[in-house]
């Protein structure tokens, strides 16, 4: 353990070693340095490598049956979407968000976001089903004390939202910073102060969406990241 106690070097434990060792059959011979990352990124955001751990290379490369390049690329991809990052001479962490980083997040997603909100006039209503899936989904874990699982599907909720943009660049810009999102979940210990007060405010954002209601749906968004912002800074501040 180093610093202040969030970093970890670390191989591969027989608890995720074994779990790596079965997603070998996920990687055919011909695998790409983009499906080794489009794995890598799950198994962070599961917390199987919780933010500050010490990727080994040797290890990964053992567990996945990869070569050296094709983990170092992935490794690249996923220090450009901000979820690793090199250490000199210490190797490849994941990486462990700043108050800052969490600023600047959530100052992204409100032009991202709220902007995919303008364009609610023009999808098609399954797309903001989607958005009412998500809550489904959110409903059902909370109902059953899984408040990891509730994160998940609020991260849905809002990949939906983004969706309303049209555009796969900002689908696939907020998927990226949802990742990284992630990785202050994951630090926090206490998942269910941190989803279940927007369980409501989620609904209540819906039934914006379903009667069309776009200016006032922004307007919820906006007062919805403002508070998010505030209470997961204070709740990441307390532990990071």
């Amino acid at each position: 353990m180093v610093g202040n106690g969030l970093f970890y070097d670390s191989g591969v434990t027989d608890e995720w070693g074994d779990r790596l060792a079965g997603d070998r059959a996920l990687l055919d011979r011909g695998s790409t340095a983009e499906r080794v990352a489009d794995l890598l990124r799950q198994r962070i955001t599961e917390g199987v490598f919780r933010p500050g751990t010490r990727l080994s290379e040797e290890s990964l490369r053992a567990a996945l049956g990869v070569s050296r390049n094709t983990l170092r690329e992935a490794f690249r991809l996923l220090s450009h979407e901000g979820l690793l990052e090199h250490q000199l001479n210490r190797g490849v962490f994941v990486r462990l968000l700043s108050s800052e980083d969490l600023r600047d997040l959530y100052a992204i997603r409100r032009i991202l976001e709220c902007g995919a909100l303008r364009n609610l006039a023009a999808v098609p209503p399954e797309a903001v089903a989607r958005v009412g899936a998500a809550i489904e989904a959110a409903d059902e874990a909370a109902a059953r004390g899984d408040w990891v699982a509730v994160g998940t599907a609020n991260m849905r909720f809002h990949q939906a939202i983004a969706d309303l943009s049209g555009s796969r660049r900002v689908a696939g810009t907020v998927r990226a910073l949802l990742a990284e999102l992630r990785l202050v979940f994951l630090v926090v210990p206490d998942s269910r102060q941190l989803h279940e007060p927007y369980l409501a405010a989620n609904r209540a954002l819906h039934r914006l969406l379903a009667a069309g209601d776009a200016p006032a749906a922004e307007r919820a968004l906006q007062s919805y990241f403002d508070d998010a912002e505030a209470r997961l800074l204070a709740a990441y501040s307390a532990v990071a």
